[in-house]
């Protein structure tokens, strides 16, 4: 069961593209899984471009030129988040923090906006600050929805340093 709230329940093509991208890809990370999310990747022609935090493109990087490149950045975050000890509980906070309401879907193809803006309460008094967005880029394929690439790390509102 999904901590979030699917704003799309009338529309199958954009409730599967934000089933994959928010409750599927959210427990996925929290758990350090992989295998949960292995099948919504294109896998040729996949191209993670980070953001680093710029709104002009010309700060852009091809950080993941392939999706091995970025499932191992995936897991290396992943691993780290849980080595953090939280006062709350992970998935719940990561959910309270993300927005996908904006999916643009055009034939067999698809750009989703997902958005990241909240805390999650640690332990040590701190607070993990999620505070950026990502543009995924999707293509339908034998029925079902995957994704083609992105332009993550992106700052939110765009304008604003991440």
């Amino acid at each position: 069961m999904s901590l979030s709230q699917n704003p799309f329940p009338n529309d199958p093509d954009r409730s599967a593209i934000w089933t994959m991208l928010v409750p599927r890809d959210i427990e996925a990370y929290v758990k350090a899984d992989w295998s949960m999310v292995e099948d919504d990747f294109v896998t040729t022609d996949f191209i993670g471009v980070n953001g680093n935090g710029k709104d002009n493109p010309d700060g852009w990087t091809i950080s993941y030129p392939t999706l091995e490149l970025y499932r191992d950045e995936w897991l290396r975050q992943a691993r780290e988040g849980q080595s953090v000890v939280y006062a709350e509980d992970q998935e719940t906070g990561i959910h309270r923090a993300t927005s996908l309401t904006e999916i643009e879907i055009s034939g067999e193809r698809a750009i989703a906006h997902k958005k990241f803006d909240g805390e999650i309460k640690r332990a040590d008094g701190e607070v993990d600050r999620l505070n950026w967005q990502t543009v995924y880029f999707c293509r339908k394929v034998e029925g079902q929805w995957k994704l083609t690439g992105f332009v993550g790390y992106l700052p939110y509102p765009m304008g604003k340093p991440v």
